[in-house]
């Protein structure tokens, strides 16, 4: 059984996403405001590129733990982005992150058949997550997207 549970943010969870941090020098890799998941869930209403954008809370024995936004343009094959992936400060360096990446892949094989890459995008001073995402099978698109080097993961 898995730690971790992908919960779609909704109108009874969206006050536990809002609730989440990260700290300080962590911020900018994330988002432009505070809390992190505020712009995340606007985008979820606005809608950018037309893209669907479903936001998600990461949970383990039913607390919130981390979120991020799925952003795509349904039937496609590779317009997939994970965008504003953070655990919250109090449960990093657990291994939630590793877990959140694997079940978003099973998640994207059972609910987007169509799926076969995920991207995303990471601040270039962010060496940290580039280690993480290239250590689960990320390579560098060479491109920038938002002006962040772009990565992506076949499925």
């Amino acid at each position: 059984m898995t730690r971790i549970e992908l919960r779609k943010i909704d109108s009874e969870n969206w006050r536990e996403a809002l609730e989440l941090t990260v700290f300080d020098d962590q911020q900018r890799f994330v988002a432009a405001v505070s809390p992190p998941a505020a712009i995340a869930l606007t985008k979820a209403y606005i809608r950018p590129d037309g893209r669907l954008v479903e936001p998600y809370g990461v949970y383990n024995q039913n607390k919130i733990v981390g979120f991020f936004n799925l952003h795509y343009t349904p039937d496609s094959k590779d317009d997939y982005w994970l965008f504003h992936f953070f655990i919250d400060k109090r449960y990093q360096r657990e291994g939630f992150g590793n877990d959140v990446i694997k079940a978003l892949i099973e998640h994207l094989k059972h609910i987007h058949p169509s799926c076969n890459r995920i991207r995303l995008t990471v601040h270039p001073e962010n060496n940290a997550g580039v280690k993480f995402y290239m250590k689960l099978g990320f390579t560098d698109d060479q491109t920038l997207t938002f002006g962040e080097p772009t990565y992506s993961k076949s499925i």
